[in-house]
C-alpha cells in the first residue's frame, strides 16, 4: 500500500507535456505540488513574450509555477514532492536534482527506448520511415536517455501522419501509461529493466538546413521529411534565389519528371523527384503570403518548367 494522493513535482514545457500534466491534475491518486516549467519566450514577428503553454495550463488550475533560468542554482527541494515527472521540458536535468526525491524522478520519453534517444525521437522515426513508434517510461540518471525502462508501449504511425499528429497520439498514450506506471513503480510492482546500450539509436536536434530538400531522393523520402519536420523546421527549397516553403504537399503519380522540375497540370503544381511525383497544395515564396497552388500559379505561372533547389539528378529507370 502507498500513501495517496501521491506528490508530485512536474517539470514540462510543450503542448505534449500539457497532456501528461493534465491526465496527473485529473487523477486524484497524484497531488502536484509545483511545476516547473522554461521561461517565457519572445514569439513572432514583434517579439511578444509569452508564456509555455505548461505554464497557462498550471496557473488555470491554481497550481504554483516556477521558471528558473537555470536547474543548476534551483533549490527544487522547497517544493515537498514524493517523486518528479519530467515530460518534454526541454532542459538537461543536473545530477543534484535527479536523487533529490524518495523515487527519483521518471520521464516520458517518445520512442521505444533505447531507438531514439535523443531531442527528436519523434520527428526521427517519421524521417526514417518507421512503421511505429511508442512512449517509454524510464527513470531518469545522468545519461542522455539512458536510465532503466519501467513501462513501454507501442502504436502504429499511420501513412500520412505529420509529426503533431504522431506527438498528439503518444500524448496520449504516455498520459494513461504514466499513471499506471507511478503507483505500481513506488510500490515495487514494476522492476526496472537495464535498456540494451548495443541496440541505441540516437536523434540530434534539429536546424533549418535540415528541411532543405534535396530534389534527387526518392518522393517517399521527402515526402517523409515533410511530415517529420512539419511545422518546424518546415520544408523548403529555392526559387529564382529566394527561399521557398512547401507547407502541404502529398505524393502524386507514378511516372517520372526531372528531379526538381515543376510542371502546372490542370491548376496543380507537380515537382519531380528520382522517383516519382509530389504535389505541392500550399507553399510560401521569401516576403510573400502563404498560398494555395491555385493562387501561386496565377502569380507566378512562369514557374512552369523551372528547376527548384538547382538538383540535377538521373533519372531511375
Amino acid at each position: 500500500m502507498i500513501k495517496e494522493p501521491i506528490s508530485i513535482v512536474f517539470f514540462g514545457t510543450h503542448e505534449f507535456a500539457c497532456t501528461i500534466l493534465t491526465g496527473l491534475i485529473e487523477n486524484p491518486t497524484f497531488s502536484v505540488t509545483g511545476v516547473i516549467t522554461q521561461t517565457d519566450k519572445p514569439v513572432g514577428r514583434k517579439k511578444v513574450l509569452t508564456p509555455p503553454p505548461v505554464k497557462i495550463l498550471a496557473e488555470k488550475h491554481g497550481l504554483v509555477v516556477h521558471q528558473p533560468t537555470s536547474l543548476k542554482t534551483f533549490d527544487v527541494k522547497q517544493i515537498p514532492a514524493d517523486i518528479y515527472i519530467v515530460a518534454q521540458y526541454g532542459k538537461i536535468i543536473p545530477t543534484s536534482i535527479l536523487n533529490a526525491p524518495t523515487h527519483g524522478i521518471l520521464n516520458v520519453h517518445t520512442s521505444l527506448l533505447p531507438t531514439y534517444r535523443g531531442a527528436t525521437p519523434i520527428q526521427s522515426a517519421i524521417l526514417h520511415g518507421e512503421k511505429e513508434t511508442g512512449v517509454t517510461i524510464m527513470k531518469m540518471d545522468a545519461g542522455l536517455d539512458t536510465g532503466d525502462i519501467l513501462t513501454q508501449k507501442t502504436i502504429l504511425i499511420d501513412p500520412d501522419e505529420t509529426y503533431l499528429d504522431v506527438d498528439k497520439k503518444l500524448a496520449i498514450l504516455g498520459s494513461a501509461l504514466l499513471g499506471e506506471t507511478i503507483p505500481a513503480y513506488i510500490t515495487g510492482a514494476i522492476s526496472p529493466e537495464k535498456q540494451d546500450d548495443s541496440k541505441a539509436t540516437h536523434c540530434k536536434q534539429l536546424s533549418r538546413e535540415d528541411g532543405k530538400v534535396d530534389w534527387g531522393k526518392d518522393a517517399e523520402d521527402i515526402y517523409n521529411q515533410y511530415r517529420a519536420f512539419t511545422p518546424w523546421p518546415g520544408l523548403w527549397t529555392t526559387w529564382n534565389e529566394k527561399r521557398l516553403k512547401l507547407l502541404s504537399l502529398r505524393p502524386y503519380t507514378e511516372y517520372t519528371l526531372g528531379c526538381g522540375i515543376v510542371s502546372i497540370e490542370d491548376n496543380r503544381i507537380i515537382v519531380g523527384t528520382n522517383t516519382h511525383t509530389l504535389e505541392i497544395f500550399s507553399l510560401q515564396l521569401e516576403g510573400k503570403k502563404p498560398m494555395t497552388a491555385y493562387e501561386f500559379i496565377h502569380g507566378f505561372s512562369y514557374i512552369d518548367g523551372q528547376l527548384l533547389g538547382g538538383n540535377i539528378c538521373k533519372q531511375q529507370t
